[in-house]
């Protein structure tokens, strides 16, 4: 299994659609094995062919901060599925979904373009 991150600095981008890169964790019996960096294309990545990238390179789980019903709903349309809230470490996180400790908060990014995105990550829920 291939998990995807928006990742700015080691640390999940606030913005799925700007961020600096996608970082890519193999998974295998519940470990990582691998990781690779995808570069972000130019612009926003909503509007991009990431999702279809990322489904040719096997990704099948995106753990991402603010985003869209738009961005989710065409991740979800190439087989990849969506928890949205996450922040901090990437590192951490992936290690938090691999116990079974977050779920989606089902909140959304309601600026399209981009603009303040403040709040957005209180609905990560830590089980």
């Amino acid at each position: 299994m291939k998990i995807a991150v928006p990742t700015r600095d080691e640390r999940v981008d606030d913005h799925f659609g700007h961020c600096d890169h996608y970082t890519i964790f193999t998974i295998e019996e519940n470990k990582v094995v691998n990781r690779e960096i995808l570069a972000s294309p130019q612009g926003c990545g909503c509007k991009s062919g990431i999702a279809a990238d990322l489904q040719e390179m096997g990704v099948v789980m995106m753990l991402a901060g603010n985003m869209g019903e738009g961005a989710k709903n065409k991740l979800n349309a190439h087989n990849i599925d969506v928890i949205r809230g996450c922040s901090g470490d990437v590192n951490e996180l992936v290690q938090l979904y691999l116990e079974g400790k977050i779920s989606d908060s089902g909140l959304g990014c309601s600026d399209h373009e981009c603009g303040d995105h403040h709040n957005h990550h209180e609905g990560l829920r830590i089980l």
